[in-house]
C-alpha cells in the first residue's frame, strides 16, 4: 500500500516532487522531464546553457543530481512536478512548427493549448510543411523514450511523390540509401497507388533524422510533393482531421 503522501508514475513507482521516493537521488535532467519542462535531452541542453539553478547556484553539468528539497529554478522560475501526466494525440496541419514558439511569428503546434492547464511539448519533429501523427505531452520520459535512437521507435508515413518508382528504386529504399549523414536504416516500403506522373507509397522507418523521407525519396531521384505520418509507435490517425485532437487514454499510453 502506498503512502498516502506519495504519488505514483505511470509505472506505479512512488514519486514525490518528481523524484522516486525509493531512490531520492535524481539527474537533474531527468528531474526537468519529469516536471514537464522539456524531453531529457532537450533539458540537457538548457542545463548546458546555464539557465537552471539548484539552491541558487547555476549548475551546468547533466549529471549532477537533485534530492528531495532541492529548490530547482528554470530562468528563475521554480520547476514544480506535474500532477498529472498528459498525451495527446494531434493531427498537425500543414504550416504549423513543431515547437513551442517561432522567432519569425509563425503558428505552432502549440498555439491551441495555451490554456490547456499543463505544460505541453511536442515529442519529436513534423516539418511545417508535413502534416500528420503528432504526439505533445507533459512527460519527458516518455518523450525521451518515444525518440531517443536506442529504442527504434516506428514510424509511418504516407507520401505522394512525382514520377513512377521502379522496382529498382523501390529496393533501395527498403535495403538503406546514402544520405549526407550517413546510410539510412532498411525501411518497409508499400506501394498504394502508382502512375507515369506520381506514386503514393506508405513508408515506415525507425530513424528520426531531420527531413528524413524527403531526403531518401531525392536520394533515389523522386520529389516528395505530399507528406503525412500515419502512425508513430502504437498510435494511429485513426480519424482524427487535419487541427483535431485526442487525449490518449492509459492503456494506450502503456502501450506507447
Amino acid at each position: 500500500m502506498n503512502h498516502p503522501d506519495k504519488s505514483a508514475d505511470l509505472s506505479g513507482t512512488p514519486v514525490k516532487d518528481g523524484i522516486n521516493i525509493d531512490n531520492p537521488k535524481i539527474r537533474l535532467q531527468k528531474y526537468l522531464a519529469n516536471c514537464g519542462v522539456a524531453s531529457r535531452r532537450h533539458a540537457e541542453e538548457l542545463i548546458a546553457q546555464g539557465r537552471v539553478r539548484v539552491n541558487g547556484d547555476v549548475v551546468t553539468q547533466p549529471g549532477s543530481t537533485v534530492v528531495d528539497g532541492d529548490t530547482v529554478l528554470l530562468d528563475g522560475n521554480p520547476v514544480l512536478p506535474e500532477t498529472r501526466k498528459v498525451v495527446i494525440l494531434y493531427h498537425k496541419p500543414y504550416g504549423e512548427i513543431s515547437s513551442a514558439s517561432d522567432p519569425e511569428g509563425r503558428p505552432t503546434v502549440l498555439d491551441k493549448f495555451r490554456d490547456y492547464g499543463v505544460r505541453l511539448y511536442p515529442v519529436g519533429r513534423l516539418d511545417w510543411d508535413s502534416e500528420g501523427v503528432l504526439l505533445l505531452t507533459n512527460d519527458g520520459e516518455l518523450a525521451n523514450r518515444m525518440t531517443h535512437p536506442k529504442f527504434m521507435i516506428k514510424k509511418t508515413y504516407l507520401a505522394r511523390v512525382d514520377g513512377h518508382i521502379s522496382d529498382d528504386d523501390l529496393a533501395r529504399l527498403r535495403h538503406g540509401v546514402m544520405l549526407t549523414d550517413g546510410q539510412t536504416n532498411p525501411a518497409e516500403v508499400r506501394v498504394i497507388q502508382t502512375t507515369e506522373a506520381e506514386t503514393v507509397v506508405l513508408i515506415t522507418i525507425s530513424e528520426g533524422r531531420n527531413r528524413q523521407i524527403r531526403r531518401m525519396a531525392e536520394a533515389v531521384g523522386h520529389k516528395v510533393m505530399k507528406l503525412r505520418r500515419v502512425q508513430f509507435g502504437s498510435v494511429n490517425l485513426g480519424s482524427l482531421k487535419r487541427g483535431e485532437w485526442r487525449e490518449l487514454s492509459r492503456a494506450e499510453i502503456e502501450n506507447l
